[in-house]
């Protein structure tokens, strides 16, 4: 009897296994994606006035290959088809079209500049085509509710704004603050993130602001106003050719305030040479990777990893540069997403495991720092830390700060 009833409860668990794996072992696909393939599209400013950003598009390129040669992901080979947009919205706009509509890509990555994914941002989203990753750090592309199909990669200017108008707070609250910003998007989300970050006292720790265009020659005259506002914090909400003028002209006015400057003015060849290296000391950012040349890495195993990277399958580019390092960070993280994907490669699917990343750490990411997301909070890159200039390199300090709010 016992072992009737054994054969029974076999017989039925072996046929609801049969009958339940032709559904789990269903593939889905959308467009762009079978078993043998997965097509990824990108624009990049191969050529213009912005090409240094080339090298994110070949960093990449090399690291999907180095996927490639190790299998790809769950057996699929990556296919990354790269245009250049030099650029230029409008030919981002057409070469965004084609591989959508002629390569049929299953999503599109790492699309470069604010102006850029502006540009293409209602279409793909009206395509229902991931924009994932997009390499800017605006506001309006980490806004699940009213572009669902858009994720940016950067940090959130507005988040970043907020996160040093904590620091602030709590390190200088009696500051009376000078805020010199682009006036677009990138500066206006930086002011306003500060402004929420100090919250009710911004009305009376801000004593100055002023703007500038991107086209004028020069920002000495903002600078002056901010000085004689009699401003002891100085909030940089700019861009490199900009904030070095800040910087220099600060320096040549013997003035000592606290400088505040945002991450994308940060780097060192790009801001703080041209500004002058000692004129540049004590200036503060932010930062969420390694940087391959701080000497505090030498022996971390995640770099170790970019440099062996970097030597077989990019060894014309400069692995000292962290404009390859954001670029390995990127590709990385859609490595990740895809093979939380599975065999489920529809575009639905991309963006729901884009948007449930848990405790993701990156082999450039600063230790401690971890990438999560959920359907409501787009923001890939929300915890960061302080970092002051030595008058050589970048120094990291303090805790790592995390932006909870929306």
């Amino acid at each position: 009897m016992r072992n009737g009833i054994f054969h029974l409860v076999t017989a039925m668990a072996a046929a609801a296994a049969l009958s339940a794996s032709p559904a789990y072992a269903q593939k889905k696909y959308d467009t762009g994606a079978s078993d043998t393939e997965i097509k990824i599209g990108q624009t990049v400013p191969f050529s213009g006035a912005y090409s240094v950003y080339a090298n994110i598009g070949k960093t990449q390129a090399a690291y999907m290959k180095m996927i490639n040669d190790q299998g790809g992901i769950n057996g699929r080979k990556i296919n990354l088809i790269q245009y250049d947009d030099a650029y230029s919205p409008p030919k981002t706009v057409e070469q965004i079209r084609k591989l959508v509509e002629g390569d049929e890509v299953l999503l599109t990555f790492q699309i470069i500049g604010t102006a850029a994914n502006a540009a293409v941002q209602k279409y793909l989203n009206a395509k229902k085509v991931p924009q994932l990753f997009a390499a800017t750090g605006a506001s309006k592309f980490t806004d699940p509710k009213n572009y669902p199909w858009t994720m940016g990669y950067n940090p959130n200017y507005f988040v970043e704004g907020r996160i040093y108008g904590q620091y602030i707070l709590k390190e200088h609250p009696n500051a009376k603050i000078g805020v010199l910003y682009q006036n677009d998007d990138l500066g206006k989300d930086y002011v306003n993130g500060l402004k929420a970050g100090l919250g009710d006292k911004a009305s009376k720790m801000i004593v100055a602001e002023a703007s500038y265009e991107v086209s004028d020659p020069t920002i000495d005259s903002q600078v002056l106003k901010i000085k004689d506002a009699g401003a002891d914090l100085f909030y940089s909400a700019s861009t490199p050719k900009q904030a070095a003028q800040a910087i220099r002209k600060i320096h040549e006015l013997n003035w000592h305030p606290v400088h505040i400057l945002d991450i994308n003015a940060s780097p060192v060849s790009a801001t703080l040479k041209p500004a002058g290296l000692e004129a540049s000391k004590g200036v503060i950012s932010v930062n969420y990777g390694k940087d391959p040349a701080d000497p505090t890495w030498k022996d971390d195993p995640g770099l170790k990893k970019y440099f062996d990277f970097m030597a077989k399958y990019f060894p014309e580019g400069d692995k000292m540069n962290t404009v390859n390092t954001y670029g390995y960070s990127t590709a990385q993280l859609l490595v990740q997403v895809l093979k939380q994907c599975g065999d489920n490669l529809t575009r639905e699917n991309v963006m729901k495991q884009a948007a449930n990343l848990k405790d993701v750490e990156l082999d450039l990411g600063l230790p401690g720092i971890k990438i999560n997301t959920s359907p409501t909070d787009y923001r890939v890159n929300k915890e960061l830390r302080m970092m002051k200039f030595n008058g050589e390199r970048w120094e990291l300090f303090g805790p790592i700060m995390k932006d909870s709010g929306t």
